[in-house]
């Protein structure tokens, strides 16, 4: 089943009445083109979302009362456990424990940090914190087999640096000297989400410069996770 433009920007329209909840729609996630334009699905939603930025931009804080820094993040995991972005995300922890860090990113200090404040809120978990010089990241990882696309991720890691009380996690986390918060889709090199980036997307590249939200893209080798900007 195909859809024309003009229904893709309806449900952008409808969509806008809740902003904090447009990366779980399910047009942005469509693949293909549009049944009239030939348009991509995904530069539809993109180029709408430009076009109301700063609506967009208005997804609502939301201030966890606890602590965003959980106990027993220590890393360990299952071997028999199926949830491979939270174990990759544990892996690439455990390889900064020695007091190593990443290219671009810096050393990961978090995984799965929960931004809910009560069981019903829709805030999800951030995959992924790291601290870079005098900037933190939100990092929206994913698997290397994600079906999901650029767009999506990118939407959820904005939602969630929007949703995040920066400056409770700083006193959380007991953090000194950061200026600057940023969010990043963290994706696989070869995968889907990046091959949609050496692809002409302009609308969708547009979107993630007024987000700030460049992607960084991961390797790994012998069991080591090396990151990338290209």
């Amino acid at each position: 089943m195909g859809y024309t433009r003009g229904e893709i920007l309806e449900d952008c329209k409808a969509a806008m009445s809740d902003v904090s909840t447009i990366y779980k729609k399910g047009f942005v996630n469509y693949r293909g083109r549009t049944t009239d334009t030939k348009e991509l699905y995904t530069e539809v939603v993109a180029e709408f979302l430009c076009e109301n930025i700063e609506a967009y931009k208005s997804i609502p804080r939301l201030t966890r009362e606890a602590s965003y820094k959980v106990e027993g993040h220590d890393g360990a995991y299952s071997e028999s456990s199926n949830r491979i972005e939270e174990i990759t995300a544990m892996q690439m922890l455990k390889q900064c424990k020695d007091g190593s860090t990443f290219d671009h990113i810096g050393r990961i200090i978090d995984y799965q940090t929960p931004l809910k404040n009560k069981s019903h809120d829709e805030a999800g978990k951030i995959d992924l914190i790291s601290l870079y010089g005098d900037t933190l990241y939100i990092l929206e990882l994913k698997k290397e087999d994600s079906t999901e696309t650029m767009l999506r991720c990118v939407l959820e890691g904005y939602t969630y640096l929007k949703t995040l009380d920066f400056e409770k996690l700083i006193r959380d986390f007991e953090l000194k000297g950061i200026d600057h918060i940023k969010a990043s889709p963290l994706v696989f090199r070869g995968s889907g989400q990046w091959i949609e980036m050496q692809e002409h997307r302009p609308q969708l590249k547009k979107l993630i410069r007024f987000l700030g939200a460049k992607p960084y893209y991961v390797l790994k080798n012998n069991g080591k996770f090396s990151i990338t900007e290209v």
